[in-house]
């Protein structure tokens, strides 16, 4: 999940004393909000990027300033050493290594199951699934540690004496309430977006819940088209939703549908890549921003003031045809390249909006460094109403060779870091088996820890004619 600057972290749960992993806002051993316990013991702005810190000076106490204070680098065009096209031409270099040295803005601070149908859909929770001509659709629940697995709200035994509602997959006795939560134990039980897949033909993503969160607070959306010449055009959609934000699974489905919506209605129409998928991102803000009003997350603000603690998310966004490739993106969900031929170098996408990035573009700190810290994936880019103003980051590339475009979530990335790291972790066969792939990259992050949720899609490049569904 991404992370904006999380509260004082609770030493122990306060129903069962379990010790709390950093970043964790749920307990793992029962499931109780560990954000609300400890919303009174401090009081640290949880809607704002957090400022960095130089040469060891403590955190002050009050409020933040504007990120416009900080002594950073100025932002440089959307210029990185992959050159980004011309409206009109698409006069593109191949792919690079990594190292674009490009400043970040400155303005702003989960073994998978096997496949099985899939449940009915609910309205405003599951991720957008947007599926074409020969499309399959799989969901399953991942295995929760120290639980049963199960599908649905995990739940596969019945109580007796004709009680129709389901039993509790941990404790076997309790009932399972609305929330989705034991009422004996407290033990959270498994949803449908516990695990996720998708695959039209020439294009797949997987998602899973990871082994250390009560719920999947990513999304994605995938699907096929056709350009007006009749070529084809494969989009990827991937959100992570901030978890320290109200209602982050409800943020990254409600983005990754509206953004997948708009490229399937514009590119179809001959709208420029880029133009489409600044369009698209725009789109998915709104659809965010909708979701403050609609709950009251935040009252209604005057000029100057922000929503608080709004639904929030980052998103990431792959646009394929015959010739090129074009990536958008807000906060720190990335896109990586990676070729067929493995002597080629592979290259990573994307640029962070995140504390870690500015302080390496400010030449603050070195990447590994930077990564290393706490503080490293508070980021200073994201859709939301409490968000700075909005920026989408667009870049179109024309590679001169086969491969595959990974975009995913930070659950995946921090598991294989570099372009180099990702490229060793994606099967040689990625492009010919992009399913296959997404389930290895997901249980790549798995087998590494499985801290946080994990949403990867797989798109060959180039987009194979015949592939193309109705949009």
């Amino acid at each position: 999940m991404s992370q904006m600057p999380q509260p004082a972290q609770l030493s122990a749960c306060p129903t069962c004393d379990e010790p709390p992993q950093a970043g964790d806002r749920y307990c793992d051993q029962c499931g109780a909000d560990l954000a609300a316990a400890a919303a009174s013991a401090a009081q640290t702005p949880g809607d704002r990027p957090v400022p960095p810190r130089l040469n060891g000076a403590a955190w002050s106490s009050h409020p933040e300033p504007e990120p416009d204070d900080y002594e950073l680098a100025a932002p440089a065009p959307d210029d990185y050493e992959l050159a980004a096209p011309a409206p009109d031409g698409y006069e593109l270099a191949t792919p690079a290594p990594d190292g674009y040295g490009q400043p970040a803005d400155p303005r702003a601070a989960g073994a998978l199951g096997a496949p099985e149908a899939a449940p009915p859909t609910e309205t405003g929770t599951p991720a957008e699934i947007d599926t074409g001509v020969n499309a399959s659709t799989h969901t399953s629940a991942a295995t929760s540690t120290g639980s049963m697995a199960g599908t649905g709200t995990g739940a596969g035994p019945r109580l007796p004496g004709g009680e129709h509602r389901p039993r509790c997959a941990a404790c076997q006795e309790g009932t399972i309430d609305q929330d989705g939560y034991c009422e004996r134990c407290g033990h959270a039980q498994a949803r449908e977006r516990d695990h996720m897949e998708s695959e039209l033909e020439g294009i797949a993503a997987a998602s899973d819940r990871g082994l250390r969160h009560h719920r999947n607070e990513d999304a994605f959306a995938v699907s096929a088209a056709e350009l007006p010449d009749g070529s084809p055009v494969m989009v990827a959609v991937v959100c992570d939703g901030v978890s320290s934000a109200t209602r982050p699974d409800d943020a990254s489905a409600a983005a990754a549908h509206a953004a997948g919506e708009a490229l399937r209605t514009s590119l179809p129409r001959g709208a420029h890549p880029q133009q489409a998928m600044n369009e698209a991102i725009v789109a998915a803000a709104e659809a965010v921003n909708s979701l403050a009003l609609d709950t009251g997350a935040a009252a209604a603000h005057h000029e100057g003031q922000r929503h608080q603690n709004a639904p929030a998310c980052t998103i990431v966004s792959a646009v394929v045809t015959s010739d090129i490739l074009t990536i958008g993106w807000v906060g720190d969900s990335r896109a990586y390249w990676v070729p067929d031929d493995r002597t080629a170098p592979p290259a990573r996408l994307t640029e962070d909006d995140s504390w870690a990035a500015q302080m390496v573009a400010a030449g603050l700190m070195s990447e590994a460094e930077a990564y290393a810290d706490e503080r490293a994936h508070a980021i200073t880019g994201w859709l939301g109403a409490d968000a700075y103003e909005l920026e989408p980051h667009t870049a179109s590339y024309k590679p001169d060779r086969p491969g595959v475009v990974v975009v995913c979530t930070d659950g995946l990335w921090n598991y294989a870091e570099s372009a180099e790291q990702m490229a060793r972790a994606v099967p040689s066969d990625a492009r010919s088996r992009p399913l296959n792939t997404a389930q290895i990259l997901v249980g790549h992050a798995l087998d590494g820890g499985g801290h946080d949720n994990v949403t990867v899609a797989v798109v060959p490049f180039p987009a194979a004619p015949g592939r193309a569904g109705s949009a």
